[in-house]
């Protein structure tokens, strides 16, 4: 059987920029500096009120759609990972179909937070070696910044909106997926957590919105930093061990973009250079799904990939989730 191939990649973010000092200016109880430190982000972008998910992902997707030199009526599956869709119903993969007109295309969502790409990567994978489809649009897409309390500066100051997009599909020639993993551990879920909007906490009343149960609680946060930081370092591991590389071969890491003092932790334990780690924390913040998925495009974009390098990227996010993916990029 041909491999998984990557056709073609696409991102897009919003154009407003939200930089730390105008968090400080809206009465936030930071400085720029103190972000930095913490975080490594120096800015995020927001998308308009009227913007959608689905929107973002439509912009991504026909980026994606151009390099691959496809169009959305080849399309057989949508696949959109996000934990921000449109609406709880339809899904934002449905949104999406409909926007793209593609109707003769499946759609459906993934919720595996910042691990959401990489999960969406390996459903897609199985549907190519079962022949249930022949090419498929991968989109991780995330309006985070609605799910957020701006009064809570160990939180807020994280987050961004954006999209990335792949095409896959079976053949002999382009960037070859070589293998994702994937792992959860629902017991030690709720460090990051949105309690409204399910059944737990539904209808929305005063007291839910009073208690800010709609919005996004980071707990432990210094205990997820450590686990966070093994599971990184475990996934690399993986999927180097795997397919028989050692870890040193690998060209370039492009994580899940959370927080640059993991980065360095990760490069420190696997006794790496931070060159070998691309990075869009500092300009976008954390865009959960989306943030390795605009990584890799815009790696692949500005040239920093080149022919025959090895890529692995890492992911972790609430769940909890994990996992990684390695790809030979040809």
């Amino acid at each position: 059987m041909d491999p998984v191939r990557i056709l073609g990649t696409g991102s897009f973010v919003p154009p407003k920029v939200l930089s730390n000092f105008d968090l400080q200016e809206m009465g936030l109880d930071t400085t720029d500096e103190w972000v930095i430190q913490r975080t490594g982000v120096r800015e995020r972008r927001i998308a308009d009120p009227e913007v959608t998910t689905s929107d973002l992902g439509y912009e991504a997707a026909l980026r994606a759609f151009d390099m691959a030199g496809v169009s959305a009526k080849d399309l057989d599956l949508i696949i959109v990972a996000t934990i921000t869709p449109d609406t709880c119903c339809p899904a934002a993969a449905n949104w999406l179909q409909a926007k793209l007109d593609a109707p003769q295309a499946v759609t459906f969502d993934i919720s595996a937070a910042c691990s959401g790409f990489i999960f969406a990567l390996n459903v897609a994978e199985q549907y190519l070696r079962t022949g249930a489809a022949k090419l498929i649009l991968v989109v991780a897409s995330e309006v985070m910044t609605r799910t957020l309390d701006w009064t809570d500066r160990t939180s807020c100051i994280l987050w961004g909106d954006g999209a990335g997009a792949a095409i896959l599909t079976l053949g002999r020639n382009g960037p070859e997926i070589l293998s994702t993993h994937l792992h959860t551990d629902g017991v030690n879920g709720q460090d990051l957590l949105m309690p409204g909007g399910g059944s737990r906490t539904t209808p929305i009343s005063h007291e839910s919105v009073d208690k800010k149960l709609h919005v996004l609680q980071l707990i432990e946060a210094n205990a997820s930093f450590r686990v966070a930081v093994r599971h990184f370092v475990d996934s690399i591991k993986e999927a180097a061990s795997f397919n028989n590389v050692a870890v040193e071969e690998i060209d370039w890491f492009i994580p899940h973009q959370a927080n640059l003092r993991m980065f360095q932790s990760m490069a420190k334990t696997l006794k790496l250079s931070m060159d070998k780690f691309y990075i869009t924390l500092h300009k976008y913040g954390n865009i959960s799904s989306a943030s390795c998925a605009i990584a890799l495009d815009e790696a692949v974009r500005d040239g920093s990939i080149k022919k025959n390098d090895l890529i692995c990227l890492p992911v972790f996010g609430g769940g909890l989730t994990w996992g990684s993916a390695l790809i030979r990029w040809s």
